[in-house]
């Protein structure tokens, strides 16, 4: 198969776990690279470009009952306990990603956003075909996140300066992985900022 187009289609972004955590010098539970706070900071670029462009945004979060009923099989690794309900690190970085009263917020329980949650009904809602992943972590919640859109026929783009792994080679390897499944799918904030003013300007 030729390599598709960058942007197929209507697109959305996808932030996935951009939550306070991320700009805190402790990470509760989850070990992440060097460079992690600054490849969260640069997704806001790309979140600016969407809401000036049009592309509808989601913020996605995992929060988990204080109660730990929820948390399942995500204890069993290398991760402690992490996004539980009232800690100051779990709330989303609505502040810090410039969230706009039209945007869209799906919280989740599991690592893949459509695992138990309403993204795939809102996401045929707003007609989406090309989705547009930036956050953490890249080889955990983005990673999954990907598998799943693929599986359920999007074209998937994960912007590869704007995610952060749990080290710099989990953080390769996934980025690998995804661009397995679809060719051209990793790419640079720079990249896909200038794919969707080119979008919009297509649609116009």
């Amino acid at each position: 198969m030729p390599r598709q187009p960058t942007i197929v289609g209507k697109a959305a972004l996808l932030v996935i776990d951009i939550q306070k955590s991320a700009f805190m010098d402790v990470k509760a539970g989850i070990p992440v690279m060097e460079g992690y706070r600054q490849n969260m900071e640069r997704a806001r670029s790309v979140v600016d470009a969407a809401h000036e462009n049009g592309l509808p945004v989601i913020f996605i979060q995992e929060i988990h009952r204080r109660d730990m009923i929820d948390y399942g099989r995500e204890l069993d690794g290398s991760e402690s306990i992490h996004c539980m309900e009232g800690e100051p690190g779990t709330p989303v970085a609505f502040e810090e990603m410039g969230r706009l009263p039209g945007d869209y917020y799906v919280p989740k329980r599991r690592y893949s956003c459509f695992f138990g949650t309403e993204m795939e009904i809102l996401l045929k809602g707003l007609k989406a075909e090309t989705l547009i992943l930036v956050g953490g972590m890249t080889d955990v919640c983005v990673h999954y996140s990907f598998v799943d859109a693929h599986q359920h026929d999007y074209y998937v783009r994960v912007v590869a300066d704007c995610v952060g792994g749990t080290s710099p080679e989990a953080h390769q390897a996934s980025l690998n992985a995804m661009e397995y499944l679809q060719d051209g799918a990793v790419i640079s904030a720079a990249d896909i900022i200038t794919e969707m003013g080119s979008a919009r300007i297509a649609a116009e």
